[in-house]
């Protein structure tokens, strides 16, 4: 029997991300490295101390190996890569070259990816299995990222018809704008809104109102589907 050393490196990648997403350890990570960034690297930024490439490289990364985890076919799992890595490049440059264009591409890019990143995380969370304390982090995990989503598509209306926003005070680069649009949407998930940033443009209010509506529902949801999940493993007696 012959064994066949020229084996495609996307076979055997996909048999290492299997292991690392089998145990969980992607779901922790993911979480970890969104609580680092959400309460720690955008606060830095809105005060002018940038410390996102390193996080931003290291999400990547992760989602890339959750797409080669549970890629249904070759075509979409490499659309997927295609899409992150993309996402990643188009955010650096605009970072490092501010022009309009490079900041609408990225954050468009942006909406994109994050989106992509939920259904990585929701389709590692309630694959076959046992309901683990890590699956329950991926849960908080898709979560902060629907609020990612909405702050870049509240950045990307401000970027298209600047004024869309009433800020006590108007942010000075776009890590400032990205800061402020990401509490701004937190506190509409949450319902919590404290009024210091406003949606005053028509569109602008309505996908507020979508994300408040988002934000009740999905945690609803989400408990529910972790509850049938565990009900269904659960040896029957």
């Amino acid at each position: 029997m012959t064994t066949n050393h020229h084996e495609p490196k996307s076979f055997l990648l996909q048999i290492e991300s299997s292991e690392f997403w089998s145990g969980d350890l992607g779901l922790t990570l993911i979480t970890i490295s969104l609580v680092v960034f959400i309460f720690v690297i955008l606060p830095l930024a809105e005060v002018g101390l940038p410390g996102r490439f390193v996080l931003d490289l290291v999400l990547v990364g992760l989602m890339v190996s959750g797409a080669l985890r549970i890629g249904t076919n070759r075509v979409t799992t490499t659309l997927a890569i295609i899409v992150l890595l993309t996402t990643l490049i188009a955010l650096w440059a605009s970072l490092a070259h501010p022009t309009p264009f490079l900041q609408r591409l990225s954050t468009s890019l942006l909406i994109v990816a994050f989106l992509l990143y939920i259904r990585i995380v929701l389709l590692v969370m309630f694959r076959h299995g046992p309901v683990t304390w890590s699956r329950i982090q991926g849960g908080v995990s898709a979560y902060l990222f629907l609020g990612l989503v909405w702050a870049s598509a509240y950045q990307l209306i401000e970027q298209l018809h600047p004024g869309s926003f009433r800020f006590v005070s108007r942010p000075e680069s776009v890590e400032q704008l990205s800061a402020k649009l990401a509490y701004f949407s937190f506190a509409t998930l949450t319902t919590v809104g404290f009024g210091d940033v406003a949606a005053v443009q028509p569109f602008a209010r309505s996908l507020a109102t979508a994300e408040a509506i988002v934000g009740q529902l999905f945690p609803a949801i989400l408990i529910g589907a972790l509850v049938g999940m565990a009900m269904q493993s659960h040896p029957k007696s």
